[in-house]
Order: C-alpha cells, then sequence, then structure tokens
C-alpha cells in the first residue's frame, strides 16, 4: 500500500470524512509564498466558497487539491484517504473533478455528446478512445448510459438544447454542459473554477439554481472559487477567505460578512461584502 493509499480517521470523531480537505498547505513559487499553511475542508453533500482578490492564492489551492501543483508542505485528503502524491489522473478516478476558469468543451460536440464522454471517463474508457479516434460515438449507447445522461441534461437545464453544438451555445448554458460533463465522471467533490465568469446577473442566477440542485439530488460536494462574492455567500454553507495565501477568514456567510478582516481586504467594498453586488437576488439562498 502507497503512502496515498492511506485512509486517515476524521479529526472529529465519529464525524465523516470531508469529500475533500487540505491541511496546512503551503506552495512557495521561488521567493514568492503563493500560499502559506492554509486549510479547508469541504464536508459530503455541502458547497464550500472560496474567495478572494486576484493573487490571493484561490487558484493555487486549486491546482494543489487538483495535483497539478505539488505543495511543499502539507496534505490533501479525498473521503479521508491521503491524495497528496496521487496524480490527476487517479484523483479522478477517486472521484475528484474539476472545472476550469476558461471554457473546455469540444466546440463541434453537443452537450448530450459532452455529457456521454464524461460517463465514459468513468464507466468505459475503453470506448471513450475509440470514440476520439473514431465515429464510434455514432454506435448506439448502453441503457445505463442512455439514462444517465437524460437525467443530468434535465438535471441541469439543458434538454432545449441538447443537440446544439457546443459553439453555438450562450456562456451561461456552456458553463452547465461543463458541470454536467463533470457531474457524469460520478464524483463525491467537483471544484469549481470560477464557474459565473463570463455570466451576466440572469445567467448567474440560472447557475447557482442549478448547482443548489445538483447538491440537493446528487449528494454531491462542491468546492466554489469565485470573485462573486454575492454568489458565493448566497450558495454556500461555509466560506474561506484568502488574502495573499493566507487564509484570513473562515466560517458560515453571515460571519464573513460581518468580518472586519474580510472588509479591509475588500478595500471598504460593502456592497461585496454584504453579498450585494455582482449577483442577482434570484440566485441568492434565502
Amino acid at each position: 500500500m502507497s503512502a496515498s493509499d492511506v485512509v486517515v480517521p476524521s479529526p472529529i470523531g465519529g464525524s465523516p470524512a470531508p469529500a475533500v480537505e487540505a491541511r496546512g498547505v503551503t506552495v512557495r513559487f521561488g521567493g514568492l509564498v503563493a500560499l502559506s499553511n492554509v486549510s479547508i475542508a469541504v464536508p459530503p453533500a455541502t458547497i464550500v466558497g472560496l474567495v478572494g482578490l486576484n493573487g490571493a492564492g484561490k487558484t493555487t489551492l486549486f491546482g494543489v487539491i487538483s495535483g497539478l501543483l505539488h505543495p511543499q508542505a502539507g496534505e490533501v485528503f479525498l473521503d479521508g484517504r491521503r491524495i497528496t502524491g496521487a496524480s490527476p489522473s487517479k484523483r479522478a478516478r477517486l472521484g475528484l473533478a474539476r472545472t476550469f476558469q476558461q471554457l473546455e468543451l469540444f466546440m463541434g460536440l453537443t452537450p448530450r455528446e459532452h455529457v456521454a464522454l464524461g460517463y465514459r471517463v468513468r464507466h468505459d474508457r475503453k470506448r471513450l478512445w475509440t470514440d476520439l479516434l473514431t465515429a464510434a460515438c455514432l454506435h448506439p449507447e448502453s441503457r445505463g448510459e442512455r439514462e444517465r445522461v437524460d437525467y443530468l441534461i434535465e438535471l441541469l437545464g439543458l434538454t432545449s438544447v441538447a443537440n446544439t453544438p457546443a459553439a453555438s451555445l450562450p456562456m451561461g448554458t456552456a458553463r452547465r454542459v461543463e458541470v454536467a460533463r463533470a457531474l457524469a465522471t460520478a464524483p463525491s467533490i467537483v471544484l469549481l473554477d470560477e464557474p459565473s465568469s463570463g455570466l451576466d446577473a440572469h445567467e448567474t442566477a440560472q447557475l447557482g439554481t442549478a448547482l443548489r440542485r445538483v447538491v440537493e439530488e446528487e449528494k454531491v460536494s462542491l468546492l466554489l472559487v469565485e470573485h462573486d462574492v454575492a454568489m458565493v455567500l448566497g450558495l454556500s454553507s461555509f466560506v474561506a477567505v484568502l488574502d495573499f495565501g493566507i487564509c484570513i477568514a473562515e466560517g458560515p456567510p453571515d460571519a464573513i460578512r460581518a468580518n472586519q478582516a474580510v472588509r479591509d481586504a475588500y478595500l471598504g467594498d460593502e456592497e461585496a461584502v454584504a453579498g450585494t453586488g455582482g449577483g442577482d437576488s434570484e440566485g441568492a439562498v434565502p
């Protein structure tokens, strides 16, 4: 058994292990400390938000959790299993999925085809490669695949555009395609990197509604990195705030709204900290 296969008990006796957890993570790039002793845990079936200004370390922490970056110190756990040394592909097989700030879609494929590819990544990897190299994607899908793809298409509100090429989709719809594709891999945790980037207020509200439904119906956890503080405070049960690589605050949204260190970091932007700017009230949790 390798070090990455060790299952470590949750530090809270009797509680289920977090879907994903980073403990004491430090990352340096030369003389620059990008993260300093940062910890965050995402409980099962929960949305946790991670906010901070540009350069705060949010993307670096995502890189560490997903395996694209290796920390100088600290550990990462997935469902209680230490995965600090595991490759990104192994983390994906263990149940970690992510989206990226820049759209990562095949513009010639439809939402249904994207979700089908995500399904095959987890359930039919041999066919995945033949799909990419040949026209095998035109062959009939299995009943299990069809039912799962249909469900995710409906869950993310994509039924009306299921067979429309991604190149023709509005940004907000394309973001939901990415989430559907990630869910098709049957993850326990999805890392969402700036999912509202490029969206207007209405599209942001639609995405927020879809994400809440995902957690309620799929029982999946979401770690949400966002510049849109209003969206994060409206969706999340717990929020962590990074500032120049240090976690300056963590807690439920109301505690974050009232935190003076957060207000200072956002230079007195009362609307942002209060969760009333940059988002749409329809996308907030009452």
